[in-house]
């Protein structure tokens, strides 16, 4: 009896780690949880950066319909890859899908620009198309992008979101005191620059740090949503807190097509359409991490070609409905080699929690009230984290002089180019935008034709 005993909890163990297993809704919960604790501040924090984007150069973004459509397809991405591999338009691995931080520099960018996000939406579109194309042609492709372009790219990402942390943090330089205390009657704790804001977000980004360095279990997975709670808390002491947005939310909405509007404009596109490009390389990368790190296997070309695929289909149907960008959440690939659990329905499970906190329009309120020097000292760590995977990549292959001259030179005009907000003036207002408000564009350009110009180094020497 008892060995029968400690053979049946085994047994129902086991099916955790089996990709079609059958574990138990107790035996599920708690690791649903962890995906969708790491998942859901990387889903939303996009979404406000974007509409705060468009809204401080004078729009009128609907931030809670954003964060709500960001949380919904990124769910139904995630099923899509769970289920979808059997009509070749998923992966069929345990991934989770969520709005992606490597488009924020470029989305900001284009919503500041526009005052508006409908062209972020016509350009996905057309992002998606290039999604497909690559997913159908994948092996050719990934010739001209091997990790130290790749690697290169993510490394400017990181570089370029730096300033928006420190712009967060001391509170975004749109909240002056004429708008916060004269025009809205707010606290001036909340003006640029206040000593409250650099508090709350550097405690933030303390328990962030140290609950990732010192932090077991969920603690660890959960570190910045409870840095979030956290900064939160203390902004509430500050009285940094406006609830009025939660008060006026309803309890429950369904996606509405074309909410936001789609406008296609080639100063847009062209940026997005190189940033679908790389993620869906860097997609691979992700692929290949989770049946490495949770099945001891590489992805099969079937996989990577239905999940590339299957990534430009959810991203063309996200733009329709006010969804920005979606792609593979490394953190939650993390989770999977850490813990082996690959049971297509513990994330079925996760992507469920999801799209049910997307449906309801008091959440994205909610999320709304979060001061932005709490957000800029919760997501600083994940900005530095996107440059040094970028460094991972580059170094994957020794630092030759050749490889340090691709990476610094594209890195140098991509963000050089940036920051000097004057240099093509004399150019027409496309050029500007393409290829001066987003170093992604010129560090991609400048990598790629450098890897493939300069000569490589004979392994001999």
């Amino acid at each position: 009896m008892k060995e029968k005993k400690s053979e049946a909890p085994r047994r129902g163990n086991e099916e955790l780690f089996k990709w079609d297993g059958n574990p138990t809704f107790g035996q599920m919960l708690p690791l649903a949880a962890q995906h969708v604790l790491a998942a859901v501040v990387g889903c939303v924090t996009p979404a406000i950066l974007v509409a705060n984007a468009a809204n401080n150069a004078g729009g009128n973004v609907n931030m809670g319909l954003l964060i709500q459509m960001s949380l919904v397809f990124a769910a139904l991405s995630t099923f899509l890859q769970l289920y979808g591999n059997k009509i070749h338009l998923g992966s069929g691995l345990p991934v989770i899908i969520g709005v992606s931080f490597a488009y924020v520099p470029t989305m900001t960018a284009i919503a500041a620009q526009a005052q508006d996000v409908n062209t972020i939406f016509g350009a996905m579109i057309v992002g998606g198309i290039v999604a497909i194309i690559v997913g159908l042609t994948i092996k050719q492709i990934r010739k001209v992008f091997p990790p130290l372009v790749i690697g290169t790219v993510i490394f400017a990402i990181g570089l370029s979101l730096y300033k928006t942390a420190i712009n967060y943090m001391a509170g975004n330089s749109a909240n002056t005191y004429e708008v916060i205390v004269e025009q809205r009657g707010q606290t001036a704790a909340l003006v640029y620059g206040s000593w409250q804001n650099w508090l709350v977000s550097l405690v933030t980004l303390a328990i962030v740090i140290g609950l990732n360095h010192y932090g077991k279990g969920l603690f660890k997975l959960a570190s910045i949503l409870i840095g979030l709670v956290c900064g939160y808390v203390l902004a509430l002491c500050f009285g940094m807190v406006d609830f009025s947005a939660l008060s006026n939310a309803g309890w429950f909405q369904l996606p509405q097509p074309f909410a936001f509007g789609v406008k296609f404009d080639i100063s847009a596109i062209i940026p997005l359409a190189i940033l679908f490009l790389v993620n869906s390389i860097q997609a691979m990368g992700d692929f290949s991490a989770t049946t490495s790190g949770g099945m001891d296997r590489l992805p099969t070309d079937q996989e990577l070609n239905g999940g590339i695929i299957g990534y430009g289909i959810s991203n063309i149907v996200s733009a329709c409905f006010g969804c920005p960008p979606t792609a593979t959440y490394s953190q939650n690939v993390g989770i999977v080699g850490s813990t082996k659990v690959v049971a297509r329905k513990v994330f079925s499970l996760s992507a469920f929690i999801l799209l049910i906190a997307g449906l309801i329009p008091k959440f994205s309120a909610l999320l709304r009230t979060i001061p932005q020097c709490v957000l800029g000292g919760a997501v600083a760590s994940v900005f530095a984290g996107i440059a040094m995977t970028g460094i991972k990549l580059v170094v994957q292959q020794p630092l030759t002089y050749r490889s340090t001259s691709i990476v610094g030179l594209a890195v140098a005009l991509g963000m050089g180019i940036t920051q000097c907000s004057d240099a093509l003036a004399s150019f027409p207002a496309w050029v500007t935008t393409v290829f001066g408000k987003s170093p992604v564009v010129v560090t991609t350009i400048v990598a790629i034709l450098l890897n493939l110009i300069l000569p490589k180094e004979d392994k001999k020497q």
